[in-house]
C-alpha cells in the first residue's frame, strides 16, 4: 500500500480515447511533474502532459483527479484520458515507471485496495467482477444490484442478529442480578435463532436460480450417433461451431455454444453420441457425454425417424439422468417423416425441429427461453450467486441447528454455536479470516480494475 500503481484501464491500444489510472500517496506528485498542478477534485481539466526529463509534450489529455478517502480504492486516485495511440500510452507509461515509488499495477489491484480501506466488501467485488463479465440483460442486472452492496448488507444483518444474541445469552448468565437485564433471555434467544435458520434456508433455496443465472443454463444436447445433434447446434448457434458428416461419431468430444434467448444465458453443449463402441477415444467421448448430461439443466435428445427415446432402455442413457434431468425429445430430422406426437410421460416433449425448415428451430429457441424464464426466475431480492456463499450459508445454517439442538448442554456452550455462524457470515463479505481467499477472488480481475 505504499506504492503508487498504474495502469491501461481502457483496453487495448489504438483506440479513440486510452485512460490510464493511478492510485497511491504519489498521485499529487506525479500530476504536478506530468501537468504542472494537480486539477480540482472531482473536475476534469485539459492539460497538456510533458515529459519531466525532456519537456517535451507528450500529449493534451483530461485529467481528473478524486482525493482520498472519497474515490473508488480509498486512496489519491488520477486518471489520464488521453489520446489510444501507442507512443501516447506507451511514453506516459514509460514515464510514471521512472517515478520513485510507482510500479505497474497487478491484476485486481485497484479493487484489492478499494477492499482492503473498507470501500467495498468482498460480495460487492464479486459483484463487479459479475458485471465485468456480464454477457446476458439479465446478469448485468443481478450483477448491478450485488456490486450495490444488497447481498453484503443482507448478510450484515444477520451476521449483527447473531452476535446480539449472543450478548443477550452471555448478558443473561454474567448478569442475572441486575435489574435491568431482563430475566431468562435463552428461549426468545434461541426461537429468534430458529426464525433466521428458516429465513437463510429461503434464500438457499431462491438462490439457486442466481447461480444459474451467473454461470448460464446448461443445455446438453444427447442421442445417438449420427441423430443431428451437430447439425442442431450449428443452426440454433447461426454457425458453423460443430463438423457435421455422415459418417457416425464424428463428435468425440464436448462442444459449446454461449447463447443469449431473452437476456438469459444459455451454454449449449454437444456431446457424443451414445452407443456401444471399442474405441477408446469414442468410450471418453461417451463418458463425457453422460457426465454432463448428469449437470445438465436440460436435456435436448435428438432423434431420427425410427430412433430410441430418453426413456427406452437402450438409449443408454441411463436411469439416473432419465430421473432427475428433464429431457426433451427433439426430432431433428422432421422433413423425411411428419412426426406424429407420442404419449410422453413425465417431463419428456416433443418438439419437431428440421434444420432445414427454420420455423423448427424458431419453435425450439422460442421455447428454450420460456424454460430459462421459468427456471432463472429474477428477483429484486439479493441472491447468493457463488458456490462460495452458498458453503458459508451452509456452515452458518448448521451452526444454528447445533445449537438448537443441544438444549441439554450449558448456555456458554449453545453461545459458541452463535458465534461459529456468526463468524461463517462474516467470512463471506471478507470481514473476518478470508486471506487465503482474497488472492483467488482477485486474480480474474483484469489489469487496471
Amino acid at each position: 500500500m505504499t506504492d503508487t500503481i498504474y495502469a491501461l484501464s481502457s483496453g487495448a491500444v489504438p483506440s479513440g480515447v486510452a485512460v490510464i489510472r493511478l492510485s497511491g500517496p504519489g498521485v499529487a506528485g506525479a500530476l504536478s511533474t506530468l501537468c504542472g498542478s494537480v486539477p480540482e477534485p472531482r473536475r476534469a481539466a485539459l492539460r497538456r502532459l510533458k515529459d519531466p526529463a525532456s519537456g517535451d509534450v507528450i500529449d493534451e489529455a483530461l485529467v481528473l483527479f478524486f482525493s482520498g478517502p472519497s474515490s473508488f480504492t480509498g486512496e489519491d486516485v488520477a486518471e489520464l484520458q488521453c489520446h489510444g495511440g501507442r507512443a501516447v500510452v506507451a511514453k506516459l507509461l514509460e514515464v510514471l515507471s521512472g517515478m520513485d515509488g510507482f510500479r505497474p499495477a497487478e491484476a485486481g489491484e485497484f479493487t484489492r485496495r478499494a477492499f482492503d480501506s473498507g470501500r467495498m466488501d468482498l460480495t460487492e467485488v464479486e459483484g463487479l467482477s459479475d458485471l465485468i463479465a456480464a454477457e446476458t440483460e439479465a446478469q448485468r442486472r443481478q450483477a448491478v444490484r450485488q456490486m450495490g452492496g444488497a447481498l453484503g448488507r443482507l448478510y450484515e444483518g444477520w451476521r449483527k442478529r447473531l452476535i446480539h444474541m449472543r450478548a443477550m445469552i452471555e448478558a443473561d448468565f454474567d448478569f442475572a442480578d441486575e435489574e435491568d437485564v431482563p430475566g431468562s433471555v435463552a428461549d426468545e434467544v434461541w426461537s429468534e435463532a430458529a426464525g433466521l435458520a428458516q429465513e437463510i434456508e429461503r434464500h438457499l433455496e431462491r438462490s439457486r436460480s442466481g447461480e444459474r443465472l451467473r454461470s448460464g443454463l446448461q443445455v446438453v444436447l444427447m442421442g445417438a450417433p449420427n441423430a443431428g445433434k451437430s447439425s442442431l447446434l450449428n443452426a440454433i448457434a447461426g454457425r458453423e461451431i460443430a463438423i457435421v458428416t455422415e459418417e457416425a461419431g464424428t463428435t468425440r468430444d464436448v462442444i459449446e455454444a454461449h447463447l443469449d434467448l431473452d437476456g438469459y444465458p444459455v451454454t449449449l453443449v454437444d456431446t457424443a453420441g451414445l452407443r456401444e463402441t471399442d474405441g477408446l477415444v469414442e468410450k471418453e467421448g461417451i463418458r463425457r457425454a453422460r457426465e454432463r448430461g448428469e449437470e445438465a439443466d436440460l436435456i435436448l435428445w435428438a432423434i431420427e425417424p425410427d430412433g430410441v427415446t430418453p426413456d427406452d432402455k437402450h438409449s443408454g442413457l441411463g436411469e439416473d439422468i432419465r430421473r432427475s434431468v428433464p429431457c426433451w425429445v427433439v426430432r431433428t430430422k422432421a422433413d423425411i417423416e411428419t412426426p406424429t406426437k407420442r404419449d410422453s410421460s413425465g417431463t419428456i416433449e416433443e418438439i419437431p425441429a428440421s434444420t432445414i425448415d427454420p420455423s423448427g428451430i424458431d419453435l425450439l429457441l422460442e421455447r428454450l427461453s420460456s424454460f430459462a424464464a421459468e427456471t432463472i426466475s429474477l428477483s429484486e431480492a439479493p441472491l447468493a450467486t457463488r458456490q462460495r456463499h452458498r458453503h458459508f450459508l451452509s456452515e452458518c445454517q448448521s451452526a444454528i441447528q447445533h445449537g438448537l439442538n443441544a438444549a441439554h448442554l450449558p448456555d456458554e456452550l449453545r453461545a459458541e454455536d452463535l458465534r461459529g455462524a456468526a463468524d461463517a457470515l462474516g467470512r463471506i463479505t471478507g470481514r473476518i479470516d478470508v486471506e487465503d481467499l482474497l488472492d483467488v477472488i482477485f486474480r480474474d480481475f483484469c489489469i487496471g480494475k
